[in-house]
């Protein structure tokens, strides 16, 4: 019923910059949390930056002082501004969403992954 909606993603050369988006649709609750995570080949999906209905934000120590998450509530989408980008930040992002009904259940959401590519 809850859907995420990426964009944003493509190919730059290392230095370069890109933004992605990401909007959640399909519940009565907006999202208590959206984040982006990302899995290159080989590795494990980790998680780049996340930011709560508050702003509070939280990042990767790998994207810190580059990486910028911010969140638009009225909109329930949340942005990833990625700057100086580097060859190893190469990976599919994905969007997640989570959400916290009245009886404080929590549900999880994800995108359907986007391509980043940082090479020259």
């Amino acid at each position: 019923q809850v859907q995420l909606v990426e964009s944003g993603g493509g190919l730059v050369q290392p230095g370069g910059y890109l933004r992605l988006s990401c909007a959640a649709s399909g519940s009565i609750f907006s999202p208590n949390a959206m984040g982006w995570y990302r899995q290159a080949p080989g590795t494990e999906r980790e998680l780049v930056a996340q930011i709560t209905r508050g702003g509070s934000t939280n990042y990767a120590d790998s994207v810190k002082g580059r990486f910028t998450i911010s969140r638009d509530n009225a909109k329930n989408t949340v942005y990833l501004q990625m700057n100086s980008l580097k060859p190893e930040d190469t990976a599919v992002y994905y969007c997640n969403a989570e959400y916290m009904d009245t009886g404080y259940r929590r549900y999880a959401y994800w995108g359907q992954g986007t391509q980043v590519t940082v090479s020259s």
